[in-house]
């Protein structure tokens, strides 16, 4: 597909700023467990930060996930006061949940709560304020989050400008797949402008001159490596990349509603989900897809998604889909009425329907997997275990957010393709046009799938 299909996915009216094309440069792609991808890539990238550190993510809970950023920031602050020539450090931690009890509380405030210092250690897990004074570190935390499901659930790190991560785990303990891709270039700018619209009104504009690149986190130990693929465990696998060309990338916000939209008798359609340029962009690269469609996602319960995927089928694309049996059931009856498990029911009565009526030629084929951990490996991880234990832990259900369409687009991010996402929670998305940054992550995740997928549904077989 050429430059301007990419364009064409942002020209579709859309609610609030129009995203455009940009470009960026994906310098890895890693899989893991949320703890193996802070370990990994973003703590190392964390510690390197000179000038600005932004972390930006949903959930924030006690796990070995923060008591490894708070190790790392400690650990930040000692090299810092070794340093006489030191440049103030200004981090930003932005979160929406740390429970319950939090959600209800934040639901009378407006706009985004500041954290004042005092509660840095005790509440959130963070140095003490002393500590980060003493290295010239000016540490700002806040939380947003509206009622009644409306979390801000992107997930970012953004390091002196020049080097940014979109994971898609957040600070707290599941032992989950999860997914991070690194980046550089200009598409930065524009997570920037998305960060300082929710975040930071104020966030100054001019650039960051570290007088130096940052050092790359550390790959694994060479010795272990398979052409580009390090792997660390089965379920642990870096792609490093090395463009010399820039790709066409877009970054895809999707402001949060209030207004969950929810239709619960079932004579009545669904209601349209909101025009946000994720949405929007997810919707018009599936109607463009001509050969193959993947979609993992934790959870499918978005109507809307649904019925691409069925019209999909009809033009003649297979679709393969990769998900999860029963994560967060109460949740998808909260916010969806109903489950992936019900869902997929759905698509699959709906396509035998199409196989009745069609010809063989003129339809997809279907082929549905549920995640499951590997077997014989351990589970049963406890927030207070140590983080060294932890690391390269199996994992117990799928969390990655991952859509590859003709192989040439890849969606990665956090928005899942369930109605929360769809329809309350704000998300992120970054969107590449590469056939062989798509060949690459396909190959890695492939890989970790290996061994950890149960047949739901096979059109060959059936």
């Amino acid at each position: 597909m050429s430059r301007s299909r990419l364009a064409r996915l942002t020209e579709a009216p859309t609610e609030g700023v129009q995203e455009r094309p940009s470009e960026s440069t994906p310098v890895s792609f890693r899989l893991g467990t949320g703890l193996d991808i802070y370990a990994g890539a973003l703590l190392p990238a964390m510690l390197a930060a000179q000038q600005e550190l932004i972390l930006v993510t949903c959930f924030w809970h006690k796990s070995q996930t923060l008591a490894a950023l708070n190790r790392t920031l400690l650990e930040l602050t000692r090299r810092r006061r070794l340093n006489p020539a030191r440049r103030r450090l200004r981090i930003r931690i932005c979160l929406s949940s740390t429970g319950p009890l939090q959600m209800l509380s934040h639901a009378w405030r407006r706009g985004s709560y500041t954290y004042p210092p005092s509660a840095w250690s005790s509440k959130l897990g963070l140095p003490s304020p002393d500590a980060l004074a003493m290295a010239d570190i000016d540490l700002v935390v806040k939380s947003l989050f509206s009622l009644p499901f409306s979390v801000m659930h992107p997930k970012y790190v953004i390091v002196d400008r020049s080097r940014a991560f979109i994971p898609s785990c957040n600070v707290s303990s599941e032992a989950w797949l999860e997914g991070c891709v690194e980046i550089t270039g200009p598409a930065i700018g524009r997570l920037l402008d998305f960060y300082g619209r929710i975040w930071d009104a104020g966030l100054p504009p001019e650039r960051i001159d570290t007088g130096a690149e940052p050092p790359l986190a550390a790959a694994p130990d060479a010795s272990s490596a398979t052409g580009n693929f390090h792997r660390v465990s089965s379920a642990v696998t870096l792609v490093t990349l090395d463009y010399p060309t820039p790709v066409p990338t877009v970054v895809l916000p999707s402001p949060h509603h209030r207004n969950p939209r929810i239709r619960p008798f079932p004579w009545q359609s669904s209601a349209p989900p909101p025009a946000t340029p994720l949405n929007v962009a997810s919707l018009e690269i599936l109607r463009l897809a001509t050969r193959s469609i993947y979609v993992q996602t934790p959870n499918l319960t978005c109507s809307a998604v649904l019925n691409a995927l069925l019209d999909a089928l009809r033009r003649g694309v297979d679709v393969r889909i990769v998900t999860n049996p029963n994560l967060m059931v109460l949740q998808q009856l909260l916010t969806a009425w109903t489950t992936t498990s019900r869902c997929l029911k759905w698509l699959i009565r709906r396509y035998q329907a199409i196989r009745q009526t069609a010809v063989t030629a003129s339809r997809g084929k279907l082929h549905i997997s549920h995640f499951k951990r590997l077997d014989g490996t351990r589970v049963g991880r406890r927030p207070d275990d140590d983080v060294e234990s932890a690391i390269g832990e199996e994992p117990v259900q799928s969390h990655v957010k991952f859509t590859v369409v003709d192989n040439a687009f890849t969606l990665l991010g956090s928005g899942n393709m369930d109605r929360a996402s769809w329809y309350t929670s704000q998300e992120l998305g970054i969107l590449f046009q590469s056939a062989d940054f798509a060949s690459r992550a396909t190959a890695a995740m492939e890989g970790v799938l290996e061994g950890r997928l149960e047949v739901r549904y096979d059109s060959d077989a059936a």
